[in-house]
């Protein structure tokens, strides 16, 4: 009987590669969140350089003495590749491979491997492939300007660097399917956000860095069923549930996914339709992570996408301190953009209560308190204020329905 062959997958085990360029700035606390990107991809981590200077290299990232560092370190510990923690020039990326021989990655190759293995909707496969084939567009070399057609002399006539320009046209042919399949989904979101709208249900936006607990959140206030687990970008498809509040009032919750640091272009443009929904929803629960040390550095790095994605400063902010049961520390949890503050753990459901109630208070905001004797034979108002408003109670007297209620100003006119 023939031996069975086994294929057994091998474990990347890597070096981690940093440039910290003035001092105070986030380079370690950046390439421990590499660290932990890289760990999410499925590598492990077997050393780290952090190199201080001015200036990243033009060429080589980290300047030529750096490398041979990194040379005798990737030696020592048998590491299969490096990876850098800013996105690589492809001359960086080509200069780097042929001085140290082996494997060299980028943070945004990483990111975009970990969305590559969490996408299962059909538009979240189309948002990452997109991306990735963008991202592979900018470092397609060939021979350089010596064998280019465009020159003229001895060694450029015949067909040149064809096999670069035809990988070159594969690549933006499917870029351009993509963009017109990722169109007609866009075009179908619209729709849906449209029906929304003639349903008059008020959008909520689940916005947050990554692993701050807005599945968890999303799940312990609608029952929602999505994977909860404690990595980064566990989950990457967006997730909308109904929510009941008191007074028969409802919200629909969007789940978005998570920003970090050094979010790569190609991301942003490719996943605009799904962040965008922050942008189309009329309030935001900013889920930060309390027990995390780089809390306040993390709430900057979400406002400042969200400024990026056109989400004007108008909307209602409700930041949700997550994780309480988590922290080390007693120090003042405070944001000065958000209108509400407060403190929860979602997995423990502490503070949901409290999250409820606020967006009620919100959702009476633009409404007017009334109470009226509503006549037997106009009964059918009362169907609007529940459908547009929020209906407090309602108690059958001789003269008709006596309502208390909170109501739009176009119903309010109605009564």
């Amino acid at each position: 009987m023939a031996e069975l062959i086994k294929i057994e997958e091998i474990e990347e085990r890597v070096v981690l590669v940093g440039v910290s360029e003035q001092e105070g700035d986030d380079a370690e606390d950046s390439i421990a969140e590499l660290a932990e990107l890289v760990h999410t991809a499925g590598a492990e981590v077997v050393g780290t350089i952090l190199q201080k200077r001015e200036l990243i290299h033009p060429g080589t990232y980290v300047g030529s003495g750096k490398v041979a560092e990194i040379a005798e370190l990737v030696a020592a510990t048998g590491a299969t590749g490096i990876v850098c923690d800013d996105e690589l020039s492809p001359a960086q990326l080509k200069n780097l491979e042929n001085m140290l021989d082996t494997k060299v990655m980028d943070r945004t190759l990483i990111i975009l491997d970990i969305f590559a293995a969490r996408a299962t909707t059909s538009e979240g496969k189309i948002q990452v492939e997109l991306a990735q084939l963008k991202y592979r567009l900018s470092r397609l070399t060939g021979l350089g300007r010596s064998m280019s057609r465009l020159g003229g002399g001895i060694g450029t006539r015949g067909p040149g660097e064809k096999k670069l320009e035809m990988d070159r046209r594969l690549i933006n042919d499917r870029i351009a399917l993509l963009r017109r399949e990722l169109k007609e989904i866009v075009r179908h979101r619209d729709i849906t956000r449209a029906k929304r709208e003639k349903n008059e249900v008020p959008v909520v936006a689940i916005v947050g860095y990554t692993n701050a607990g807005k599945s968890t959140l999303l799940n312990h206030l609608t029952d929602a069923g999505v994977l909860e687990e404690d990595k980064l970008f566990a989950t990457l498809d967006p997730t909308t549930r109904l929510l009941e509040l008191e007074g028969h009032q409802q919200v629909l919750l969007t789940d978005t996914v998570g920003f970090i640091r050094k979010l790569p272009h190609h991301l942003i443009d490719a996943f605009r339709s799904t962040l965008e929904e922050a942008k189309y929803a009329d309030y935001i629960l900013h889920v930060v992570d309390a027990s995390n040390p780089q809390r306040d550095k993390q709430m900057h790095i979400v406002y400042e996408t969200l400024e990026q994605l056109g989400v004007t400063s108008d909307k209602k902010i409700i930041t949700l301190f997550n994780k309480q049961d988590c922290r080390t520390d007693d120090e003042p949890l405070m944001d000065f953009r958000a209108d509400s503050v407060l403190n929860i753990s979602a997995a423990k459901d502490e503070g949901l209560a409290d999250v409820k109630r606020v967006l009620s208070e919100l959702l009476r905001e633009n409404k007017i308190y009334v109470e009226r004797v509503i006549p037997y034979d106009k009964a059918g108002v009362i169907q609007l204020v529940r459908k547009s408003g929020e209906l407090l109670s309602e108690e059958y007297v001789p003269e008709g329905i006596f309502i208390k209620a909170y109501v739009p100003m176009d119903v309010y006119g109605k009564l």
